[in-house]
């Protein structure tokens, strides 16, 4: 007689438990004895993040996750989507409607014909918002081959969702269904709708913000943050990927499939040295009005700020000044005297971490015309040296300072602030999977950061991915909140990047072990990479901004 039970090991509290043969795990949660502050939204299955429904045929190591877990997070926040998705459908059958990109500590979204929301529909998207979550509508979970649900999505006209399926290339697709509105997800969603018990829309913009709660508390909505100029940012490129077409990962799937990819890549590029050519302009328009003399380059982890510096000395040259470079980097403390976080780790991402004191007399030297000694900072040491680096500004020169904590008022305090322009860099990635499905810039630079750390800084995917969530905390606390500082904003994204990223990623992503904890977000990374056709990384030019991940690139 087959096995009627299966042993299930809870990771929360630590217990086996014998359940029967097919349990979900909504039913093992219960069985578990239900180990969570907070309603569960998700699991990780050996490692594995799955939704609530779904069964466990042989045993398994489980861990249950709510709101406050990343995993947990997503889940909830793909719940809420397809609920202001099936809303606003309800009231505009067959509209398209887009999740465009995060923004003011919320999600913006708009038709897609740009047309502006009225406030009385967005009213009335709210109430049917709240509808749904009352009548606790189910997700369904479905799977077909994919010739299936491409003719489904086509057949009801969301051909973004068509095109991203049947250009991925994978023989079966699994999508849900919320009282007969079918739509597609990356990733899995909480069982039912009133498992989303905290949202709220209002107008922003010429669409509406969906405002969600904070992950660390769940009861309460992140506060309205006006972001304009971020704002701004990402409305610009994606007015320009609508020109070109290629809003979504099918569009640029089908431009590589056609033998497009070298238009593409030559078009991102130019876009950016565009931009380049234009931040350079304006700081030799305030260098020859204002008297600016300082140019701070701020911006996240694997933004790429440092291929920006050197596109951007190049420019300056253009409109005659002399580029002079400082890392803040060089300027951190030795490593036995920086700052330690909540956790007892060395807080690198702390502004503290800097030798504030060493660094602005430096400044303050250099803008009053003295020569000094740059330090260097040796990051396998963990101590300050001198190499014989002398730094002296002629009448001509612009010095680009660059570094996480560029645009934090703090550092720059002792220098005329008329004398400083400031430019935020950062990978605001635009292009979506769909129009349903945004891709987090964080995730970007993260697969950036795992290749760039694996090639040059000799750590494993599973290191990086480790350390990620202590870097993210950092630029929460000391570089998003003054990002609205800077005077200019260059997106350093590129539409094709992920296309270029897949081949150098997912063989140092598939090095983590199925038994690692950070194996459910390499898992997560290899599964949406795979949305995505190979660009071969040969095509890229040495100049590309791209190359400061990848290597092969013409600076140094």
């Amino acid at each position: 007689m087959p096995e009627q039970n299966i042993t299930i090991y809870c990771k929360n509290n630590h217990t086996y438990k014998e359940v029967s043969i097919g349990s979900s795990l909504s039913e093992i949660y219960a069985a578990t004895g239900s180990p969570l502050k907070y309603r569960p939204l998700c699991a990780r299955v050996n490692n594995r993040v799955k939704g609530l429904t779904y069964r466990c045929w042989k045993s398994k190591d489980v861990e249950f996750v709510d709101y406050t877990d990343q995993s947990g997070y997503r889940a909830y926040l793909r719940s809420l989507c397809f609920i202001l998705a099936k809303a606003v459908n309800d009231l505009s059958p067959g509209r398209p409607f887009n999740l465009e990109h995060p923004v003011s500590k919320g999600y913006y979204c708009t038709y897609a014909d740009r047309e502006k929301i009225p406030e009385e529909a967005i009213a009335g998207i709210k109430k049917r918002m709240t509808e749904i979550i009352a009548l606790d509508m189910p997700f369904r979970l479905n799977t077909a081959r994919t010739p299936d649900a491409v003719k489904l999505f086509r057949d009801r006209g969301m051909n973004d969702k068509a095109l991203l399926l049947e250009t991925a290339g994978m023989p079966y697709s699994s999508y849900y269904e919320l009282d007969g509105y079918v739509d597609y997800f990356y990733g899995c969603l909480t069982p039912s709708a009133g498992y989303i018990q905290l949202f709220d829309v209002i107008p922003y913009a010429d669409g509406l913000l969906l405002r969600v709660p904070q992950p660390d508390n769940p009861k309460e909505l992140y506060p309205v943050v006006r972001q304009d100029k971020l704002f701004d940012a990402y409305k610009h490129f994606i007015t320009l990927q609508r020109t070109l077409e290629l809003e979504n990962a099918g569009d640029l799937n089908r431009a590589i499939r056609s033998g497009q990819a070298s238009e593409v890549i030559m078009v991102s590029e130019a876009l950016q040295e565009k931009n380049i050519a234009a931040i350079a302009g304006k700081i030799a328009e305030h260098y020859h009005s204002d008297g600016v003399r300082i140019a701070l380059i701020a911006g996240p982890s694997s933004s790429g700020k440092t291929t920006f510096c050197r596109r951007l000395e190049i420019q300056l040259m253009t409109n005659l000044l002399h580029p002079l470079g400082i890392s803040l980097d060089d300027y951190y403390l030795n490593r036995t005297d920086t700052p330690l976080d909540d956790d007892g780790n060395y807080d690198f991402e702390s502004l503290y971490a800097i030798d504030l004191p060493y660094f602005k007399d430096d400044l303050r030297r250099l803008i009053a015309g003295e020569e000094i000694e740059s330090p260097f900072y040796n990051f396998a040491t963990g101590k300050r040296e001198y190499r014989g680096r002398k730094l002296k500004m002629r009448r001509n020169s612009i010095l680009l300072l660059e570094g996480i904590h560029g645009l934090n008022p703090e550092l720059t305090d002792n220098i005329p602030q008329e004398r400083i322009f400031r430019t935020y860099v950062s990978a605001l990635t635009t292009i979506s999977l769909d129009g349903h499905n945004y891709i987090p810039t964080t995730d970007n630079r993260l697969l950036r950061r795992i290749v760039r750390d694996y090639r040059f800084r000799g750590y494993t995917a599973k290191q990086t991915i480790s350390m990620w969530p202590r870097v993210r905390r950092g630029e929460d606390k000391w570089i998003f909140p003054y990002q609205e500082n800077a005077d200019m904003m260059f997106n350093s994204a590129m539409i094709y990047e992920f296309a270029a990223l897949r081949h150098n990623a997912e063989p140092v992503l598939n090095e983590v072990a199925e038994s690692d904890e950070e194996y459910a977000e390499a898992y997560r990374l290899l599964r949406f990479l795979k949305y995505f056709n190979h660009i071969p990384e040969d095509v890229l030019p040495g100049t590309s901004l791209l190359r400061e991940f990848l290597g092969g690139g013409k600076f140094k």
